[in-house]
Parts: structure tokens; C-alpha cells; sequence
């Protein structure tokens, strides 16, 4: 009797130690040594999304005026410029709008939607038609001290894709819905690389 449990006893233990449970137990270990990490990481993705949102509410509350203060050159067409000259402008500058402007005094503006809808759109030939039958006159303008929450807010329900940037009667700058999503996110690739080295680290 004992001679059988000795062999089954030795038989249970050769089992324990066989190559598929020893494999089995360790991975069981692995798996458990890294419940901490994962943690970590998991710990470190709710602080980097608490820390956006609340950056982020903070610079939808900057005024346009300290963003666009050293923003790149106007671009502007006087009223008796050719479509054609203006798309190709466009297209050189790699920008979607010109402001037009009569003098000091801005009259209107010259979309890539204008040049759509208005001039390709109603067969007009973009040779022969001025910027000034096909621009959007008056267009809708804003002081510096709009903040980029309330200039995105205009984008958005009112569809504009370029505002003005106008004080006292003078063009500061063109401010695009492109230009606002960029300035809101331009540091955010920083901080996921911060948040991918800190996990690697882990």
C-alpha cells in the first residue's frame, strides 16, 4: 500500500514539475508580476486625460489676440483682381482665403468655397471675373480679444471656415477653423510621448 501511494505521490509531483505546468505556472507569475504595471499605465492614462481636458478648457479661454499676435504675412487682393490670379495666389500660398481689400478698408472676402460655388459652379469665366463680383462682402469680423472657445463656437454654428481678426478698423489677421484645432492640439503629440515613455519605463 504505501509502495502505491509512494509511486502515485511521486507520480503527482513528476507531473507538477512537467514542462507544460512549469510553462503554465510561470506564465501565471508573468501575468501577475505585471498587474502593477498595468495599473501604472492605466493610472498614468486618467491623470494625461484629466490633465487635456482641463488644459484644454484653459486655452479655449486665451485671447486670439496673444495667439496671432506674430502670425504669418495677410494675404490680400485689391477688388479689381481676376479670379484667376486669386486661386492661383491660393494655391502658391497653400491658404483657403484672401481678404479683399479697397485701400485700408477691408470690403470682403475670397474662399475656395466662393471659387466653387460662385464662379466654377454658375459657368462664370474666372479670366475675365473680378474678386469683387463673386467675394462675400462685409464678411464677419472680430477683435483680438475674442477667445479661441468663442471663435470656435462661430465656426462652428455659424460655418465659417476664416474670420477676420479686425481692431479699429484694421486687419490683424485671418484666423481659420484649421489654425484654432491646431493651436488646441499642437502640444498634445508632446504630452502622448511623455505618456508612452513613462509606460516603457514602467
Amino acid at each position: 500500500m504505501r509502495k502505491r501511494f509512494y509511486k502515485s505521490g511521486t507520480g503527482i509531483g513528476l507531473a507538477l514539475f512537467s514542462p507544460a505546468v512549469l510553462a503554465t505556472q510561470e506564465e501565471l507569475l508573468t501575468t501577475i508580476g505585471q498587474v502593477p504595471i498595468y495599473a501604472l499605465i492605466l493610472f498614468a492614462i486618467v491623470v494625461f486625460v484629466s490633465v487635456y481636458f482641463m488644459r484644454s478648457q484653459d486655452k479655449r479661454g486665451t485671447p486670439l489676440g496673444r495667439i496671432f499676435e506674430e502670425h504669418e504675412a495677410i494675404h490680400s487682393v485689391g477688388p479689381d483682381t481676376p479670379v484667376t490670379e486669386c486661386v492661383r495666389t491660393m494655391a502658391a500660398e497653400k491658404i483657403g482665403a484672401l481678404i479683399v481689400m479697397d485701400g485700408e478698408r477691408l470690403i470682403g472676402i475670397f474662399t475656395e468655397r466662393d471659387a466653387l460655388n460662385k464662379v466654377l459652379a454658375a459657368g462664370l469665366d474666372p479670366v475675365r471675373t473680378k474678386v469683387s463680383e463673386v467675394m462675400t462682402k462685409d464678411p464677419y469680423c472680430i477683435p483680438p480679444t475674442t477667445t479661441v472657445g468663442e471663435a470656435m463656437a462661430l465656426v462652428t454654428k455659424r460655418r465659417f471656415r476664416h474670420l477676420p481678426i479686425v481692431e479699429h478698423g484694421k486687419v490683424l489677421a485671418v484666423v481659420s477653423s484649421g489654425d484654432l484645432t491646431h493651436w488646441l492640439v499642437k502640444d498634445k503629440m508632446g504630452e502622448v510621448q511623455e505618456l508612452v515613455d513613462l509606460a516603457a519605463r514602467s
